[in-house]
């Protein structure tokens, strides 16, 4: 080897070295909504979270959030809602009943939250972070901006997600599968979820870096499903292998985009969308969040016969 291309080779590898230590990293924080859900086709409440618990700790998450709908809290909710703050995860306001903002109106709306504060708060590892239901903040600036009010009042950071899913969905077609007495192929489900949520993380994140100019901690909006309880552990390794870091949603919500709200109507599909909207951005919207394409989808993958 002549020692001009040694030098040339060194060179490449300094540069190459360089380039990796300046790259950003890129972080996400995970939230499951609707915490405790009932029991289903395929786990009971309690087992589903023994399960999910077990998934984490094999995947080395130390903390994600649940954002809880109080209603559910009878004793065996509660149980599973003391289970999850006691390994040491986030418990945080997902509003009473999960009522929907755009059909209750601002005062009953408001009750709800308030409904849940009351069960919440007194619990270990509560947060006062409020998601709004379907994520939906109001359908005109007066609405949008009472509930801005109410929480300021009430001393609530908007729990706000960047990364949108249609998780449930997923999962409802699971159970209605599983209702059907269908043959379920376990792994084709494993994969097509952990193939979708993570090509959907990437996609705003995609819109973050062009519309905002940088990749932001994200925050991943999931449910407390059994979709999750088993396959979370997955999705995580995928995600990492990706490049991402998952962190807790504590850091993630300290991120500039934290404190800014956006001056736009469009809410629903998280804050990257709507920081990005408020700069002309027009779309397209979401990925893997079409009821239908999913169906087409998980048909295609064989997922069920």
């Amino acid at each position: 080897m002549s020692s001009n291309f040694r030098l040339m080779l060194s060179a490449a590898i300094a540069l190459l070295l360089c380039a990796q230590a300046g790259a950003a990293t890129r972080e996400i924080a995970l939230t499951l909504d609707d915490a405790p859900r009932e029991n289903s086709v395929h786990f009971d409440g309690a087992t589903r979270t023994s399960t999910l618990l077990a998934t984490l700790k094999r995947a080395k998450v130390e903390q994600i959030a649940f954002f809880c709908n109080s209603f559910r809290m009878d004793a065996a909710g509660m149980a599973r809602i003391n289970a999850y703050a006691d390994a040491g995860h986030l418990i945080a306001n997902h509003a009473h009943t999960h009522a929907d903002l755009h059909k209750v109106g601002v005062e009953a709306f408001v009750a709800d939250l308030a409904t849940a504060d009351r069960v919440l708060r007194p619990m270990k590892n509560f947060r006062p972070w409020f998601r709004f239901p379907y994520l939906h903040e109001g359908k005109t600036i007066e609405v949008r901006d009472a509930l801005r009010s109410e929480l300021h009042k009430r001393g609530y950071l908007s729990a706000y997600v960047t990364v949108d899913t249609f998780d449930w969905h997923m999962d409802s077609m699971f159970q209605d599968a599983l209702a059907a007495k269908k043959k379920v192929d376990f792994d084709r489900l494993r994969d097509a979820y952990v193939d979708l949520l993570s090509d959907s993380v990437e996609f705003y994140d995609q819109i973050a870096v062009k519309e905002l100019g940088r990749s932001p901690r994200h925050v991943l909006l999931l449910h407390e499903n059994d979709l999750a309880a088993m396959y979370l552990g997955d999705l995580v390794a995928r995600l990492r292998k990706n490049g991402w870091k998952i962190v807790s949603p504590e850091l993630a919500f300290r991120d500039p985009i934290a404190s800014v709200e956006p001056d736009t109507l469009v809410l629903g599909q998280g804050r990257v969308v709507a920081l990005a909207a408020t700069k002309g951005y027009q779309g397209p919207w979401g990925r893997w969040e079409d009821e239908a394409k999913l169906q087409e989808e998980f048909e295609r993958r064989r997922v069920w016969e």
